[in-house]
């Protein structure tokens, strides 16, 4: 349904996105993941035709979003993270506007509006002016405008930023009750929203795309973390690890600098219980130091914070180089 090749976005010396490509498939709940900066929203201004890529294509139902650019839009409904509300107009005024410029015939608007209003629980709210609502509530109206042409794509930056812990329920039970009939794509750097959410994770950094997996992907990886002393070598600790049941791949991580002479490892597990016991067992019949063990259920922020050190870790090696 929506493919992107080779996607760049220069502004002069910046590189706001670095050679992204995905695709994207019908009725997929799609979360973008970042920090601030990361080139979500240059993405996602991309991807509704607002912004022209520097290089590389984006393809809606196989048609280019440059060559044919009204009719991509007509398929597409979209939130940016600061919506274009008019605080003077009342909420019917500004679905009526926003039906027209949609050029919805006149004959259809009111139905298609109702519909979109019912979905987005703006009922009890038409007559009142959009500056005396609730953060809450403009997002509503936000998302409202955005789907009253019921686009088959629903495009949301930040949908559930600024609001409070109940307001952030309501719009994302809102956005799963959308997802129903719509491909969505939504961007954000709380992780917990993608969690609440999405069903694929697409990560970025620095402009360049991370990972994109299913979220279940993210969340399937439990691991123990060991801090031993720093003559402990990872063929010591591979062979520990082989010698318990459940136990599988260590890896070197990023230790801390309190503890300046142990090193942090990881050993993934599978068992249904983490082999803490047992670890700290062979430790002592080996006779190593350690500064502490834990076992890690997954989670999309470990996850993120992988990636990140992992990114830092190269883009440092590419400069020393």
């Amino acid at each position: 349904m929506i493919k992107i090749s080779n996607l760049s976005k220069s502004y002069e010396q910046v590189h706001a996105v670095k050679d992204v490509s995905l695709e994207i498939k019908k009725g997929e709940i799609v979360g973008l993941l970042g920090r601030n900066g990361a080139g979500k929203t240059t993405i996602m201004k991309m991807l509704t035709g607002f912004l022209e890529p520097s290089a590389g294509t984006i393809t809606l139902n196989g048609k280019d979003i440059i060559d044919s650019r009204m009719e991509v839009q007509n398929i597409l409904g979209y939130m940016p993270e600061n919506a274009p509300l008019y605080p003077e107009m009342l909420v019917q005024e500004y679905l009526i506007m926003m039906a027209e410029l949609r050029q919805i015939p006149q004959e259809k608007q009111i139905s298609l509006i109702i519909e979109a209003v019912k979905s987005t629980g703006l009922s009890d709210f038409l007559t009142r002016p959009i500056g005396t609502l609730s953060k809450g509530y403009k997002q509503r109206v936000g998302i409202c405008q955005a789907i009253i042409h019921n686009p088959e794509i629903l495009i949301l930056d930040e949908p559930t930023n600024g609001l409070d812990p109940v307001q952030i329920i309501e719009i994302r039970n809102l956005i799963k009750k959308l997802a129903e009939n719509a491909t969505v794509i939504l961007s954000t750097h709380i992780l917990q929203e993608i969690e609440a959410v999405c069903d694929r994770v697409i990560i970025l950094i620095d402009g360049e795309l991370a990972k994109d997996a299913p979220l279940k992907d993210f969340l399937s990886s439990n691991t123990i973390s060991l801090y031993l002393e720093s003559a402990i070598t990872e063929t010591q600790i591979s062979s520990l690890a082989k010698d318990i049941k459940g136990l599988g791949d260590v890896k070197q991580e990023k230790g801390e600098k309190r503890l300046p002479n142990y090193n942090l490892w990881t050993i993934a597990w599978e068992a249904e219980n983490p082999p803490v016991n047992e670890i700290i067992k062979a430790i002592s019949q080996n006779g190593w130091n350690s500064a502490g063990i834990s076992a890690n259920p997954p989670s999309l922020e470990k996850a993120f914070s992988q990636l990140m050190y992992e990114h830092g870790t190269r883009k440092m090696r590419e400069i020393e180089a």
